[in-house]
């Protein structure tokens, strides 16, 4: 039966019809029968990477299969998702090694986009934490796969978009944590040049990252908020939290109903948002303590918040340009977001640490900023020209936030998509395909 279904941005829907395999065996034989075919978790990726006319849907894998206590080394389907882990293993003190901003996301997703954090500069990607997995190929075939064993299918997996088969299961490590709080320290910076410095002046902290308001011009150009942050000690807890220093997040009760109409997200509405958003901190530093969800998932308390957007949907648009292009670039790309009018309630700032080239994954050492657009008529000829800008600056933009590059954008800023095509069409005819694979004449 067909089902009509998006991804988070609400942009494409398209009619599919979802399967919910139950066992290896079941996941073999649909991959040789039924394709092409992607398999998809929670759908939070923002384009058509997890959509397809046949999709393969994980949520039925979501069971956990062993921890070491001692170590933190855990083994669950690739179907469990990062709330579910969080709310099992936070109160035995163990927290995730890297997490995005959202924890509604399956752990085969997380690899499979290989996704980064506040502390990509301290520890890394997912991938990097991650002991083993195992796949299912495109024919069929069963693999363990790690950095010691099928080495190169390992590389090509991490962050390869779901094109290597069906991950059907993941050990990696867990962080040892000794409360759910995090010491976190909020700065404004009054430009770009100054949140610049913070970045710099902050790689020691583990977590960093700022809200820029993306409409500033002139002397306030890349004006901002910045959030850095440790794990904190019970001792620095305050007697109330120190009553449950492992307490887990609560799930969010707050929801968007319905679908904003179009017209009420605007230049005028975001400039103002923005501006209000900056002014609301009125010293410049505040130091306080706060909850894990707080940190890293203020939007997860909201359910639905997509729909602001309206039914046309949104993109997110994250692109990374290497640090010692960093100021001249964020000033041109900043100032042509303002230029434009095309401003984000939503965007965001982060330095990447050092990061080995490695087929498709998207970190490099240097700035990334992502930021959310509504799907309008001139949204299209705007990202076109953000990405003329980002190859100038020798950048390249997040394919599990994209939803329009084209073939040759990818092969002009990843240096080694070439190989990852001809690596991925020699073990994939075709059978395991997204929307976004062969939109970029990759399989």
């Amino acid at each position: 039966m067909k089902t009509r279904i998006a991804n988070w941005g609400n942009f494409p829907f398209i009619d599919t019809e979802v399967v919910s395999p139950v066992n290896d065996q079941a996941i073999s034989q649909l991959v040789k029968k039924m394709f092409p075919i992607i398999p998809r978790g929670l759908g939070r990726c923002y384009g058509d990477s997890a959509l397809q006319k046949h999709i393969l849907s994980t949520l039925k894998n979501n069971h956990f299969l062993a921890f070491d206590e001692q170590n933190g080394i855990l083994h669950c389907e690739a179907g469990v998702s990062f709330d579910e882990i969080l709310k099992i293993f936070v109160p035995k003190g163990w927290f995730l090694p890297v997490t995005p901003g959202t924890k509604f996301v399956t752990c085969g997703g997380a690899l499979a986009s290989d996704v980064h954090g506040k502390n990509h500069h301290k520890e890394g990607t997912f991938s990097d934490h991650v002991l083993f997995f195992h796949l299912i190929l495109p024919n069929g075939e069963k693999v363990k796969c790690s950095k010691t064993e099928n080495t190169d299918l390992f590389q090509l997996t991490c962050g390869g978009m779901g094109l290597t088969g069906i991950i059907t299961d993941i050990c990696f490590r867990l962080k040892k944590i000794e409360t759910a709080y995090i010491r976190q320290e909020n700065i404004k910076a009054a430009n770009l040049d100054e949140v610049i410095r913070l970045f710099e002046e902050s790689e020691n902290w583990t977590y960093s990252v700022a809200w820029i308001d993306c409409l500033s011009k002139e002397k306030n150009l890349g004006r901002s908020i910045m959030m850095r942050g440790e794990n904190a000690s019970f001792n620095e807890l305050n007697s109330t939290q120190k009553k449950h220093p492992l307490k887990i997040h609560q799930d969010g009760k707050l929801s968007v109903p319905f679908y904003f109409p179009s017209f009420v997200l605007n230049s005028f509405s975001v400039k103002a948002f923005n501006f209000l958003y900056y002014h609301k901190q009125l010293s410049k530093k505040i130091e306080n303590i706060v909850h894990y969800d707080t940190f890293y998932y203020p939007l997860d308390a909201i359910h639905h918040w997509n729909r602001i957007y309206g039914r046309n949907g949104f993109t997110q648009y994250q692109f990374v340009i290497p640090r010692k292009n960093g100021r001249e670039g964020l000033i041109e790309l900043i100032g042509h977001i303002g230029k434009k009018k095309m401003g984000s309630f939503l965007t965001v700032l982060k330095l990447f640490g050092k990061q080995d080239e490695n087929y498709i994954r998207f970190p490099m050492e240097g700035w990334t900023l992502a930021m959310d657009f509504k799907i309008q008529p001139s949204l299209w000829k705007f990202l076109d020209e953000m990405d003329e800008l980002v190859l100038k600056y020798g950048g390249r933009v997040y394919l599990t936030k994209d939803v329009r590059m084209n073939p040759e954008f990818l092969l002009s800023t990843y240096p080694q998509a070439g190989l990852f095509i001809k690596k991925i069409q020699e073990i994939n005819s075709g059978n395991i395909a997204s929307l976004q694979s062969q939109r970029l004449s990759i399989v």
